[in-house]
Parts: C-alpha cells; sequence; structure tokens
C-alpha cells in the first residue's frame, strides 16, 4: 500500500480541494484520512457516513477531590497559572489555564489533587462513496494535536484492509500535526501557489519533508496568477531536483464546488481538467494503476 499525504507550507493553497479530488477521482481502493485535526473539513466534500466515534484523551489536567479537601488554599497559592479557582465556596480547577505542571498536586498535604487525562477532542471512522475515512475533531483550547494525528493514522491503518492507497488530507505549516502526518509516509504531495509566502514556505516545507525520506512532488494552484513567480517555484524545484506533477489554472468552478460541498471533480471545468492529468502524472511516479 502506498501512503500519500497532501500537505502544504501555508494555509489556503487549496490542499483539501485538491486531496479531495484526487480522492475522487482515484480508480485503485484507497482509505482516507483528514489529518488536519485544527481544521477537519475533508468530511464536509463527501458527506460520510458515521461508523463510530470514540473520545480523544491527551493532556492531562489537575482535577481535586471534593471529600478529601481540607479548603486550605495551599494549591491555590502555589499555581503559577491561576488555574486553581474558588467557586461555588470551593476550590476547583480552570481547565483552560492548567498548563498539567502538577505543583498543585506535590504540595496538597491532604493528597486531594490529582492528574487526569483530559477529554481533548473526538476520533470518528466514517464510510464514503470514495472508501473509509478516518478523522478527528480537536476541542478549541486543547492541545496535543501532533498525538490525536498519530491516532487518526492508527485508526486509518485499521481501516485500510486490502487498499493499495492511504490518501491524507494533511495539515499546514511544518509543526508538530505536520510532522506526525508525514511520519511513516512513502510520498507526499505539496501544494503550492504563485506567492512570495507561498515560495518561502515551500521550501521549509521540504527541508522538513526530507528528513523524514519520503519522496516530495509539487503541485502548482492558480498558477496562472502571478506566472512570474510560478516560474520562480519551478526553478526552485527544478534546482531541488522535485517534480511538478500538475499546475492547476484559476477556476472560479472551484469556489462553486466548494461551497455546495462536493469535489470539484464531479464537473467538467479547467481545473478538474488538470486534476485528472496531475492525477495521472502522479500515480504514474507512485506504481498506482
Amino acid at each position: 500500500m502506498i501512503r500519500l499525504a497532501v500537505v502544504s507550507g501555508k494555509g489556503g493553497t487549496g490542499k483539501t480541494m485538491m486531496a479531495a479530488a484526487l480522492a475522487d477521482i482515484s480508480a485503485v481502493p484507497q482509505v482516507l484520512v483528514d489529518c488536519d485535526v485544527d481544521a477537519a473539513n475533508l468530511e464536509l466534500l463527501f458527506k460520510p457516513r458515521r461508523l463510530t466515534t470514540e473520545e480523544f484523551r491527551g493532556l492531562e489536567a489537575a482535577r481535586i477531590d471534593p471529600e478529601r479537601c481540607r479548603d486550605c488554599g495551599i494549591c491555590a497559592d502555589h499555581c503559577r497559572f491561576g488555574a486553581i479557582v474558588r467557586r461555588d465556596d470551593a476550590w476547583t480547577v480552570d481547565l483552560l489555564h492548567c498548563e498539567d505542571c502538577g505543583v498543585c498536586a506535590y504540595v496538597c498535604p491532604m493528597g486531594a489533587v490529582r492528574l487526569e487525562p483530559r477529554v481533548c477532542g473526538e476520533i470518528s471512522t466514517s464510510a464514503t462513496g470514495r472508501g473509509n475515512l478516518a478523522h478527528a475533531r480537536l476541542f478549541p483550547g486543547s492541545g496535543n494535536s501532533g498525538l490525536l494525528v498519530t491516532e487518526v493514522k492508527k485508526r486509518a491503518m485499521n481501516l485500510a484492509g486490502d487498499a493499495d492507497l492511504l490518501l491524507a488530507d494533511g495539515p499546514p505549516g511544518i509543526g508538530c500535526p505536520l510532522i506526525a502526518t508525514v511520519s511513516g509516509m512513502d510520498a507526499v504531495l505539496i501544494v503550492t501557489e504563485p506567492g512570495v509566502s507561498a515560495l518561502h514556505d515551500l521550501g521549509r516545507l521540504v527541508t522538513v519533508c526530507r528528513r523524514f525520506g519520503v519522496r516530495i512532488f509539487v503541485a502548482i494552484n492558480r498558477f496562472d496568477l502571478a506566472e512570474d513567480i510560478c516560474e520562480r517555484i519551478e526553478d526552485y524545484c527544478g534546482k531541488e531536483g522535485l517534480t511538478v506533477v500538475g499546475k492547476i489554472p484559476f477556476d472560479p468552478g472551484v469556489i462553486e464546488a466548494v461551497r455546495n460541498g462536493r469535489p470539484v471533480t464531479r464537473r467538467d471545468s479547467p481545473a478538474a481538467g488538470a486534476l485528472r492529468t496531475l492525477r495521472d502524472t502522479l500515480f504514474a511516479e507512485l506504481g498506482l494503476r
């Protein structure tokens, strides 16, 4: 099975649009995974049928046992983050401020404070017309999105069966979620656009991806909006030995498709035609038919 992640150095390049298009026109058995857990939206383009949902417990947080607490306030005196607060005439923990340092549990003379894993999000599996999908949602204000990405990928592998392709919609940037996404992949498709910041972020992303020994391919979205910068991107790829597998023109049909919650490849348009050509080139490079 080929593991392919669609990633980008910055947000707004059309990464999810391209991942959905590839999934929609792929002719091989596949399993899908949305690794952009901070803003998961691949499911919006496939109207999936939910199969399972489970809690994701990540970072720990302090909890005060009211039965053992003797109201001394020592934990509040030692908390540097202001997470121990007074509510309803009792000490409790404000989870938005708790940093899981454990000082409160250490200083409590009654052993009334302990650290427990907190619910940070949820992991789901769904069925779509283009294969099973593993996806997740990180709750606002929660951390550990890299760990959640790893857990979502595990669910996707459990769903894979005899699939020939694992296709991941990755997160933007080069942080922990991206690192968790690229780890264990065979190849990445970097989606960029003709902008100075996009070119800069492309270079950073290539540097990170190379540390994982994956094959790197590049797609340039909306290439015709600034053809001079597009040439600079192609020159950079040429110098770095990167294969540009496709150039997608600006197409109002893409905006219409996204607004209507469907992959752009469901109707004929300039972008849809270019994406089919991209798929043929990319899948040939990966040995997929």
